[in-house]
């Protein structure tokens, strides 16, 4: 990799600001200065510095965010604001883009990565990597509802929902639930319950396979994944 595109990547600033770093002569290569903005590195074996401190290589990036509603789940939008917005210039960067969508009055754990394989293999309908929302529906919520969505629920497209785990955590004319679903159609959870001639009036999503949203993230703050996080993500896609 060229150093000025890896020093522009890690955050270092513009390419072409990179090169005027590399000209003033604060970038060294295992301790020897460099200039030449051409000149080709390796991130994982050279150790380089600028400034004298070392340059903390790393290809990927992964974030946890609690998403706020008013934001898509898009890299760019016209109309709206979205949820790479929220990020800080430096993580920004790294290109990163939403694993899948959350509508944009929903709100939740929503997984940011520049990660491309990763993120295919959680969105795949094969690997069948449970999401679970808590909700708040509009209308009783009864014991035939959990075995209808139980054995897949017909969408007003003719679509026929995999299977899905729904909980009724309180029952009135506002009811609680929870419900996992293994798969991402558009605006799915609201349309099931629409099949059942119910109404979301509020969505959050609590977890996508092992991740579970951080309960100490306020809505619209992110933080990177633990090892021990993305660790799981990994197992769960390579099974």
């Amino acid at each position: 990799m060229r150093i000025d595109k890896l020093l522009a990547n890690m955050g270092y600033g513009s390419r072409k600001e990179v090169k005027i770093l590399l000209k003033k002569g604060v970038v060294q290569k295992n301790n020897e200065v460099i200039k030449n903005s051409n000149l080709h590195v390796d991130p994982v074996k050279d150790e380089i510095k600028i400034f004298d401190e070392i340059v903390e290589y790393k290809e990927n990036i992964y974030i946890m965010m609690n998403k706020p509603p008013g934001y898509v789940s898009a890299t760019e939008d016209t109309r709206d604001s979205t949820v790479i917005e929220l990020l800080d210039p430096e993580d920004i960067v790294f290109d990163p883009f939403p694993v899948g969508r959350l509508d944009k009055d929903t709100e939740g754990l929503l997984l940011i990565t520049n990660d491309g394989k990763l993120a295919h293999q959680l969105l795949s309908p094969k690997k069948n990597v449970g999401k679970t929302y808590y909700a708040k529906i509009e209308g009783r919520v009864t014991s035939d509802d959990v075995i209808r969505f139980k054995q897949g629920v017909t969408l007003d497209d003719g679509y026929v929902t995999k299977p899905a785990e729904l909980s009724v955590l309180t029952r009135g004319e506002i009811s609680e639930i929870e419900i996992t679903i293994t798969e991402g159609k558009f605006h799915q959870v609201k349309r099931m319950f629409e099949a059942v001639g119910k109404k979301v009036i509020y969505l959050k999503r609590l977890s996508m396979g092992t991740l579970v949203l951080d309960g100490d993230l306020q809505l619209g703050e992110y933080r990177e994944l633990s090892d021990e996080e993305y660790t799981y993500l990994v197992s769960i896609t390579n099974k």
